[in-house]
């Protein structure tokens, strides 16, 4: 293999570039992102950068002299437009194209959008410009309070705004970490001052606010749209490679001979769980682009990419972390600590079987029996099965 090209310069494009180098991969290795800049980190955005707590050079991944040691073809502000998987060739937006002997696609997502426009949240574009646009007295509209909007909206009220969180559902992420749970993040918000508003549905962002389903209206200053993303596949349209909510992939994260998928772009069966998933977290793309890259250089030596997705969230003054796969969950249980303190520990099961575990200002080594038999597989789960029962918390009680 003389040539790699890597197809998307965030986490896991990156990562999977410097695997490849690491692993002894010394041949012509192309990179191409979308975005002018080098490649940076994204979950500040929403935090630090929007704060202006970090300035936007604090994002850098790599140093100058990192990337340059890597000796790639780096080519920034380049779109794929196109991919022909039988002549091997990357084609790009200013009409050129790349060949590839090995091609690793990490083109991550995008946010999804409403009618009107409205700000979004995923580059450092985005956040700069949103910044720029806060302070005191200003009113802004976050139309969904899942994580991203939710941490925009802590942000927003620190900086003095006032601030309006529109969701859909009953409940802010009851889909993800359970209504009990969703229900302490939603006091948090409330007690900060932020107008959370629930079974809202916004049809379109309109000047000076947003247009609801029940015709009346929400006034805002600026309008942030955090209501989920797409993955970044049409490229791959007419190219043979298998498109379903994500380059669907195998356990090896392969998505065709010589084709392998990684980052919040990829969906693949993921053994640990049994079932396919696609997970948009920095440390999933980050494990994900170097297990591709190990793959894609010794398809002889191939290992499964069978991970513990987890994923944080800081909102006010509360550190969350989760591991797991706790979407489809059928109960949650209050295995450590209390609600009412926002200090605890929720174990999710599916079928009797512990799926995740989320922590909101617990100490790491709380979850760590938790990780520990997540990590197990099935086995895990039955151990999992008593864990928050006596046995659990004498566990837990060990670690301390």
């Amino acid at each position: 293999m003389r040539r790699i090209v890597v197809v998307g310069a965030s986490a896991a494009g990156l990562t999977a570039a410097e695997t490849l180098r690491r692993e002894g991969f010394a041949g012509s290795l192309t990179l191409i992102g979308e975005e002018p800049h080098a490649p940076y980190d994204r979950p500040p955005l929403s935090k630090q950068v929007l704060s202006g707590a970090w300035v936007a050079d604090r994002l850098s991944r790599r140093t100058e002299e990192a990337l340059r040691a890597l000796d790639l073809d780096l080519r920034l502000g380049a779109v794929a437009t196109g991919l022909d998987t039988i002549a091997r060739v990357v084609r790009l937006g200013d009409g050129g194209e790349v060949g590839y002997d090995g091609l690793i696609v990490a083109t991550g997502v995008r946010p999804r959008g409403l009618p009107g426009g409205g700000r979004v949240l995923r580059t450092l574009r985005d956040a700069l410009e949103l910044r720029e646009r806060l302070y005191a007295g200003r009113r802004l509209v976050v139309v969904g309070a899942g994580f991203l909007g939710a941490e925009a909206a802590g942000v927003a009220r620190g900086l003095g705004c006032e601030v309006v969180l529109l969701e859909p559902a009953p409940v802010p992420l009851a889909h993800a970490v359970g209504a009990e749970v969703g229900e302490v993040l939603a006091a948090a918000h409330r007690e900060h001052g932020v107008d959370l508003r629930t079974g809202v549905a916004v049809t379109e962002v309109v000047d000076g606010g947003v247009l609801l389903a029940d015709g009346s209206s929400v006034e805002g200053d600026e309008v942030l749209v955090a209501i989920g993303s797409w993955p970044n596949t049409e490229w791959l349209e007419g190219s043979g490679l298998e498109v379903a909510d994500g380059l669907v992939c195998d356990r090896f994260s392969e998505a065709a001979p010589g084709v392998y998928g990684a980052g919040d772009v990829a969906r693949w069966h993921n053994p640990l769980f049994g079932t396919s998933m696609r997970i948009e977290h920095r440390t999933n793309a980050a494990e994900q682009g170097m297990a591709a890259a190990r793959n894609l250089l010794r398809p002889q030596a191939r290992t499964v990419f069978a991970p513990l997705p987890y994923f944080w969230s800081d909102q006010y003054d509360m550190k969350i972390h989760a591991y797991g796969h706790l979407r489809g969950h059928d109960t949650v249980e209050i295995a450590e600590g209390d609600l009412g303190q926002r200090r605890f520990l929720a174990a999710y099961r599916a079928e009797g079987r512990l799926v995740g575990a989320l922590a909101v200002g617990m100490p790491p080594k709380a979850v760590r029996p938790w990780r520990q038999a997540l990590l197990g597989g099935p086995h895990g789960g039955h151990l999992g099965g008593h864990l928050g029962s006596d046995a659990g918390r004498h566990l837990l009680k060990e670690e301390q």
